[in-house]
């Protein structure tokens, strides 16, 4: 482990800690109460990746303590039946987030640098992840277990991860489109810049949440 990871692992450690005891930002509206439910539970064949519980993923550190995907309710009812229609075609959903609290949120932009802040969410704006309204995502092969290859790899902060990049081969596309094409038919839209990430159509109706995952009923 090098003095530079060590370091960066703490300050994301104390970012967290602090974003935790701010709470989220403060919002003016109508929101529906919010209804989260955690997708292996509805359909247990959704296969799970959830990187930040580990230290594969951008900042090197785990920030999730229980290695688990939430949505609201209606957004996670139509996730199972996009996982019911692509497995009639051979492939599964694979999940890498849901539900994000907005610390989280707040700790991956403080840690970002400003020319990447593309691929993280403003916290003065919250995330659609800390609304339970978005989920980042990919496809497995149901006769093989593997995720597929798709253009990029997922959380990469490269020109690949745009859902119209075309210097990527034929088969990444075709199933980059085949998951696009799912999603949208269930009223997911894709966020442009990451293949992986889409968001609800009813993100606008539910509020910034900040509590863990433990705290869920």
């Amino acid at each position: 482990m090098t003095s530079h990871w060590l370091k960066a692992s703490l300050l994301v450690s104390l970012i967290l800690v602090i974003a935790f005891a701010q709470g989220r930002p403060v919002e003016i509206g109508q929101f529906r109460q919010p209804d989260l439910v955690e997708l292996v539970r509805l359909d247990p064949t959704i296969k799970l990746d959830i990187r930040y519980a580990t230290k594969n993923n951008f900042l090197g550190k785990a920030v999730y303590k229980q290695p688990r995907a939430f949505l609201q309710r209606p957004a996670a009812e139509a996730l199972v039946r996009v996982n019911q229609s692509l497995r009639r075609v051979g492939f599964g959903l694979v999940v890498f987030d849901g539900y994000r609290p907005w610390s989280v949120t707040k700790a991956f932009w403080d840690a970002t640098p400003e020319d990447k802040k593309i691929f993280v969410a403003d916290p003065n704006k919250g995330s659609r992840h800390n609304r339970g309204c978005a989920v980042d995502l990919s496809l497995f092969d149901l006769k093989t277990g593997a995720e597929v290859r798709m253009p990029s790899e997922y959380d990469e902060m490269t020109e690949r991860a745009h859902v119209n990049y075309e210097c990527a081969t034929a088969e990444a596309k075709r199933l980059r489109e085949l998951l696009r094409a799912a999603m949208s038919a269930e009223g997911f839209a894709v966020y442009e810049p990451e293949w992986w990430h889409y968001d609800y159509k009813d993100w606008k109706e539910y509020p910034i949440i900040n509590i863990k995952f433990s705290e869920i009923k």
